[in-house]
């Protein structure tokens, strides 16, 4: 067979001894039980916490700041034009 890219060829004779040898399926949850994977589970978070780049104190109260003046705005506008709607009811219905 040809090593074109995308052939579906199978694989070598080396490579089914090599996967024989590994005799697990699966990765790191091959033959764990509920609490290993569990286990393993609460590594990979505790992994994936320590990459977050968490927010100094001063970015995080500009942050929240610039949150709260918006939801502040949109509330002024969103009463704004339900107050329009209101009269505008009133006045077409009576």
């Amino acid at each position: 067979m040809t090593d074109a890219v995308g052939s579906i060829d199978m694989p070598d004779a080396e490579d089914a001894q090599e996967s024989k040898k590994k005799g697990r399926k699966g990765g790191k949850r091959g033959k764990k039980g509920p609490l290993g994977r569990l286990a393993l589970f609460y590594r990979q978070i505790v992994a994936e916490l320590r990459k977050v780049v968490w927010p100094t104190r001063s970015q995080l109260t500009t942050y929240t700041t610039v949150v709260i003046v918006f939801v502040v705005i949109m509330i002024g506008l969103v009463t704004v034009i339900d107050l329009g709607f209101q009269e505008a009811v009133k006045y077409v219905f009576g």
